[in-house]
């Protein structure tokens, strides 16, 4: 669907699909002939709506339609992994899908290789815009609305302030700074004038509302009241956003004076949040495989004390939760969907806490360069990983309950590579993480998607407090508690800044592997060149004795890594509709 910025009408026909998100096609329209202004029987105006509690209520919850979707939400049903270094997507070379064009560098002004044409529909709307449009409405009427509860009013308001920090920082991470806009536009409003705040400016815009909303105390801070609620906006919700808003902004991608002021804000920003958290009963799930097979409770008190935000929606693509396992998977069910790389694996620690694969020695990544302290074998490379590693990937070996067998991906073993076939790895690995091996593809865990969870947060203080003060006792604490809930050791004492950094940014690498993170951590620590030039896999031969050696091989060489594309382009449509906008740099 593609969406102008400054009139309603919605091509729906055509194949370019527009980037960014209608500033609005809404916004630029005014009010009074707004088709938000009415409810969808076309004869209740907004009047008629804060004029009473129930539509009130109404028009708040449809301000939550414009989250955009996770997990398998790149066209060909692709997870964002698969657009990283973290995993090839095995529609790649055969079918000229998303992530094909994606590595060919097919990202364009004009044309988005996520949401590639085919009607599929299960792609990014970019829609945040329509988001924020409403929340505002929403906010410039709610204090004059006739709603007779003063605590559901303050709660209300909140979670719309909430709602458009989301909404600001979705868009900013992805396209940089972006107008801000607080309130519904009039009719006598002269577009050609709107320019891009800067990033930092957008940034202080969303602390504003999050903080806002914190200080409200009838917000809560989890949802306790059922089903129905999930998916709410809460205090946790705000905090998480001011923690991973603030990191960006002192990253060298919106901080290339590396002003440590940004990086002091982070970290008091993060330890702040991680202590409320803490005090409210927020905590690390104990069992990290299962935590992501698992669908959050909802309760005063939930066995599930870790998730911060998560999609009301399953992770998979029907509603069931089968389509990850259907489209992801090591069953051969469609597609293999987003195969982890070597260069993941190769990121996992051995159990003694020590890296095994410190980088490479060649541009092609087949050269690695081995710590031998680690003892971590080439030829033996799955022995004694970190904990992390076996719930998320699937090795040749690895059981799988319900085939009542073991994962064959030595060359004509039965899940082996095959370059021609997209149900089949292309690099010696299927994903595990989000999978419950015991079910069959078309059988769904019901899992939801974590947008946010507390690991993150901890993770965030850990590197934003090495970049301002060092690694003092703050920073491995941070970054040790995430090691010790998979029972690793704490990373070693007296590292260096610079050695604690590659911990830490690789700790997040494991952490939060396949998470929709890493293709944004790369971006704003300026590092796309060093990571998504290639990517690598592992090929196994079995001998006629029954022994089996490796050798690893080139996958795909990538063409979507120089800088211009760490920050996505404003389409060339909206670029002439609004000529005070100026373009992102290189596009």
């Amino acid at each position: 669907m593609e969406m102008s910025l400054t009139n309603i009408n919605i091509k729906q026909m055509k194949k370019i699909f527009i980037l960014i998100i209608p500033i609005v096609i809404i916004f630029f329209t005014g009010c009074k002939k707004d088709p938000l202004d009415i409810t969808p029987d076309g004869r209740v105006t907004l009047k008629d709506v804060f004029a009473d509690n129930v539509q009130t209520g109404a028009y708040l919850n449809s301000c939550y339609s414009y989250i955009p979707p996770y997990g398998m939400s790149k066209y060909f049903f692709g997870l964002l992994a698969g657009y990283s270094d973290e995993a090839h997507d095995n529609d790649d070379p055969t079918e000229n899908l998303g992530a094909t064009d994606w590595y060919h560098g097919g990202l364009t002004p004009s044309h988005d290789p996520f949401s590639d044409w085919g009607g599929q529909g299960y792609a990014y709307d970019y829609q945040e815009w329509k988001g924020i449009y409403k929340t505002n409405t929403f906010l410039a009427n709610i204090d004059n609305a006739a709603e007779s509860s003063t605590s559901d009013k303050a709660r209300w308001k909140a979670e719309a302030k909430i709602l458009r920090a989301y909404y600001y920082w979705e868009l900013i991470k992805m396209y940089g700074g972006m107008p801000i806009v607080d309130k519904p536009f009039t009719l006598t409003f002269d577009y050609s004038t709107l320019k891009r705040s800067p990033f930092d400016s957008c940034v202080q815009f969303i602390l504003k509302d999050c903080a806002d909303a914190i200080a409200e105390p009838q917000m809560p801070w989890r949802i306790t009241t059922g089903e129905a609620d999930r998916g709410r906006m809460t205090k946790a919700v705000a905090y998480a956003i001011e923690s991973e808003a603030t990191l960006f902004n002192a990253s060298p991608l919106w901080n290339p004076g590396n002003d440590v002021t940004k990086w002091q804000q982070a970290a008091d920003v993060s330890k702040a949040a991680l202590a409320a958290f803490l005090s409210n009963g927020y905590a690390l799930f104990p069992d990290y495989e299962n935590y992501f097979i698992s669908t959050p409770d909802v309760g005063p008190n939930p066995s599930d004390k870790e998730t911060i935000f998560a999609k009301n929606a399953t992770v998979g693509f029907d509603g069931s939760g089968s389509g990850m396992s259907y489209l992801n998977g090591a069953l051969h069910a469609y597609k293999a969907g987003s195969s982890p790389s070597e260069e993941m694996v190769d990121a996992y620690n051995m159990k003694n806490g020590q890296m095994a694969v410190t980088g490479y020695s060649d541009a092609a990544h087949l050269q690695p360069i081995i710590n031998t302290l680690s003892g971590y074998n080439d030829q033996d490379p799955y022995t004694n990983r970190d904990p992390r590693f076996y719930a998320s990937i699937i090795y040749n070996g690895t059981s799988y309950p319900f085939a009542n067998r073991n994962i064959e991906t030595f060359v004509n073993g039965k899940d082996g590579i095959r370059q021609d076939d997209r149900a089949y790895t292309h690099n010696g690995y299927y994903m595990r993480k989000f999978m419950d091996l015991t079910l069959g593809p078309n059988q769904g865990s019901g899992a939801r998607w974590k947008v946010y969870r507390l690991a993150e947060i901890y993770l965030n203080l850990a590197e934003a407090e090495n970049e301002a003060n060092g690694p003092d006792q703050v920073a491995y604490d941070a970054v040790n508690a995430i090691r010790k809930r998979v029972g690793m050791p704490d990373l070693p004492n007296g590292l260096s800044k610079d050695d604690f950094r590659a911990r830490v940014h690789n700790e997040r690498r494991v952490e939060l592997a396949f998470e929709e993170k890493r293709f944004w951590d790369v971006r704003r620590w300026k590092i796309l060149d060093q990571t998504d030039k290639t990517t690598t896999g592992m090929e196994w031969i079995k001998s006629g004795g029954g022994s089996l050696s490796n050798i690893r091989i080139t996958v795909d060489n990538r063409q979507a890594w120089d800088t211009k594309f760490l920050v996505f382009p404003i389409p060339l449509t909206e670029i002439s509709d609004l000529p005070a906008f100026s373009q992102n740099p290189g596009w």
